[in-house]
């Protein structure tokens, strides 16, 4: 008898935090909102309630790859992180997140975008001596990864673009800064973190 008590409130209590969850999260409201929508006919409103779910399971992740920017270098100030995420009608779409960096007049952006079609071109200028040459780049190895490094001396200006597992695109720019210091926070870079979120 007292087994089959505790079995049922088991089953009452699992049952109700289970509901819970999902009332609480409105990426799971919204899905069950298309299914509702799709059970009705309404496919139209059934694929809007998808695209709006869609949209806010990629600013959760831009919340989560903005988590993984750097912290600022020794002598060094940043603003907040920031995410930005976009389906695929605007822009070839994507997810992104970018931090700025200052040291008196010197700045550094550091931006991780990924779930674009854009960043092929960029994977392979990276992956491709031929095509990275042509540009001026410099092909080098930062932390194991492979990096397109961009500096001009004249103007303390430049960039290092780093893919990851193929997938992530990580760019570095800097202004009125040396060479070194870009390195350095491509060098502070969780690579392994960020290959953890594809």
């Amino acid at each position: 008898m007292k087994t089959r008590i505790f079995l049922s409130l088991f089953a009452v209590v699992t049952w109700t935090a289970t509901q819970l969850t999902a009332e609480s999260d409105p990426v799971i409201e919204t899905v069950k909102e298309a299914m509702d929508y799709y059970k009705e006919g309404d496919y139209a409103g059934a694929a809007a309630s998808l695209d709006y779910a869609s949209q806010m399971i990629r600013q959760k992740r831009g919340e989560g790859l903005s988590a993984l920017l750097p912290e600022p270098l020794k002598g060094w100030s940043a603003e907040d992180a920031s995410s930005q995420a976009s389906g695929a009608a605007m822009f070839g779409g994507g997810t992104s997140a970018e931090r700025e960096y200052m040291r008196d007049s010197a700045s550094v952006t550091v931006r991780i975008m990924t779930d674009s079609p854009m960043l092929q071109g960029v994977a392979m200028m990276i992956n491709n001596p031929m095509f990275a040459g042509a540009d001026g780049g410099k092909l080098e190895r930062i932390n194991k990864q492979k990096a397109l490094v961009k500096y001009d001396e004249g103007d303390r200006s430049g960039s290092i673009n780093l893919m990851v597992a193929g997938t992530i695109l990580i760019t570095l720019e800097g202004d009125e800064v040396d060479l070194d210091d870009l390195r350095a926070y491509a060098e502070a870079i969780d690579y392994g973190a960020i290959a953890a979120q594809i």
